[in-house]
């Protein structure tokens, strides 16, 4: 079952509380996020990465995920 942008926004903000996170896409399966988290200061784009797809909660593991594809941007607030 495609997950929906609110479903996404909802698992991230779990781990993420203080972010800001915008999801986007419409057809639940290819999606894009930013977050912008004080937690990353200091962590490269793959450690950023990794931090979001840990608060995703396996749903984009493997050809069975709930989500496809998520283009992710990520960085420390400015």
């Amino acid at each position: 079952m495609p997950m929906q942008a609110n479903e996404i926004e909802t698992l991230l903000r779990e781990t993420f509380p203080n972010a800001q996170i915008t999801v986007e896409g419409d057809d639940g399966v290819h999606m894009s996020a930013m977050v912008i988290d004080e937690s990353f200061r200091g962590k490269n784009r793959v450690q950023q990465q990794r931090a979001v797809y840990a608060a995703l909660k396996g749903k984009m593991d493997g050809p069975a995920g709930e989500l496809h594809a998520l283009a992710l941007t990520t960085k420390a607030p400015d």
